[in-house]
């Protein structure tokens, strides 16, 4: 997981996929999960944060999700807790949390990325039932994949589930695809790739993959159908 809301504005553009050599062949597909599948925060969803952290006004809530964004990789990796990461949080904002507050921020956290997209959920299980390869390499801590797992039990069908705090690497870093084409067992040209965040579509493609950044349902799919699959 690695969206900011300035982030996000700035890689909705039209972005060419992977310029790749040879006929566009794949055996298998790979989403992101946030951004693609499930949505990505709303508003109702970063105010219910701000208001368990105690933000009030404007200046303090950059600096909120600052932090929340600089202290979220180790915190996706595992390398850090729950309440771990939000007292790195709350001490790096000057106000630490105390452990009530903390387990607060947990729920609400977990609540914020709790919303899928039914279009693209139905759109991955009939894959999955028409044989098709799917796959799945999120940026997740380990409390929302446990809470992912639970409210969508359609994910156990996929063929590789790659939690970045699971693996122990995120995107864009080299060994969470390296972890992901393993588990494939395929090579990098024959994997389709979809990602909304600009960084790990252009990782991907570094790495040979077919990398297609993702905008909407519609144009992934019309990208989708000009393949052929194996």
């Amino acid at each position: 997981m690695s969206h900011d809301r300035t982030d996000r504005r700035a890689i909705l553009v039209s972005v060419p996929s992977s310029p790749l050599s040879g006929p566009p062949v794949v055996e298998a597909v790979l989403f992101d999960l946030f951004g693609v599948i499930a949505r990505l925060q709303d508003d109702v969803g970063r105010a219910g944060l701000e208001r368990v952290a105690g933000i009030v006004e404007a200046d303090h809530r950059d600096a909120f999700w600052l932090r929340y964004w600089r202290e979220r990789p180790a915190y996706d990796r595992a390398e850090v807790d729950s309440p771990g990461y939000w007292r790195g949080v709350g001490e790096a904002l000057g106000t630490p949390y105390q452990p009530a507050q903390i387990d607060a921020l947990v729920r609400a956290d977990l609540a914020s990325w709790a919303a899928f997209d039914a279009q693209m959920v139905a759109l991955v299980q009939r894959w999955v039932a028409d044989g098709r390869r799917v796959a799945l390499l999120s940026n997740i801590p380990s409390d929302l994949a446990v809470h992912a797992d639970r409210a969508q039990p359609w994910l156990a069908e996929l063929e590789v589930v790659g939690y970045s705090c699971r693996i122990g690497a995120a995107k864009p870093q080299t060994a969470a695809f390296g972890w992901a084409l393993d588990a494939l067992a395929l090579p990098a040209h024959r994997v389709l790739f979809t990602d909304d965040t600009l960084a790990n579509v252009e990782a991907a493609a570094a790495l040979g993959i077919r990398a297609h950044h993702f905008t909407s349902r519609a144009a992934f799919e019309a990208y989708a159908h000009a393949l052929t699959w194996v």
